[in-house]
């Protein structure tokens, strides 16, 4: 197995529409204004964060079960910014859309500018032939506030070739995250 580079990405981005909208170089600027930046890094991609967030709340005293999951769980928050409350939890989707080959693994790992504020992104796979709107979730590790921006850089993909291609992909299997659109609560 190994990590492929930016050439390699664009290359897949141009022939196969692997990431939707894609952004060939690292954007760390937008009208005059420094952002968390986002596009393709060396042996990645850093992804955005959509405008639609779905934050942690006690308010209606729920137990968070993934197998009977209650949506009044989360308050809806849509904007240029969400504020995490301290030691709380948010999902958010990414602005990009995925369609990994068959043979590649992605990873999404969190930015270390955001890790250092506390807030960390969990680890995930893209497995080979996932496709949709990947799921972020958040977590806010401090005992203050913190913010996520919305269309600005939040995570990093890291792209795995494999030797060989998958005997079973996650379209194979029919993957219940398969083509999710929006922020996507647990499913069982």
């Amino acid at each position: 197995m190994s990590i492929k580079s930016d050439t390699w990405i664009r290359r897949m981005a141009a022939a196969r529409a692997m990431i939707e909208p894609f952004e060939p170089g690292q954007v760390r600027a937008a009208d005059g204004q420094r952002i968390i930046s986002y596009g393709t890094s060396s042996y990645g991609y850093d992804v955005r964060c959509a405008d639609e967030f779905k934050v942690f709340t006690n308010i209606n005293s729920t137990i968070v079960d993934p197998k009977a999951f209650d949506e009044r769980s989360f308050v809806e928050i849509r904007g240029e910014r969400c504020i995490i409350p301290p030691n709380s939890f948010a999902l958010a989707r990414t602005v990009e859309y995925f369609r990994i080959p068959r043979e590649v693994l992605v990873v999404c790992l969190g930015k270390s500018t955001y890790a250092r504020c506390g807030i960390i992104v969990n680890v995930t796979p893209l497995e080979p032939e996932w496709e949709g709107h990947v799921t972020l979730e958040f977590s806010n590790t401090t005992p203050l506030p913190a913010v996520i921006y919305a269309n600005e850089g939040v995570a990093q993909m890291l792209f795995f070739g494999g030797d060989e291609v998958c005997e079973t992909s996650y379209a194979d299997r029919g993957g219940k995250y398969q083509g999710q659109t929006g922020v996507t609560l647990p499913r069982t």
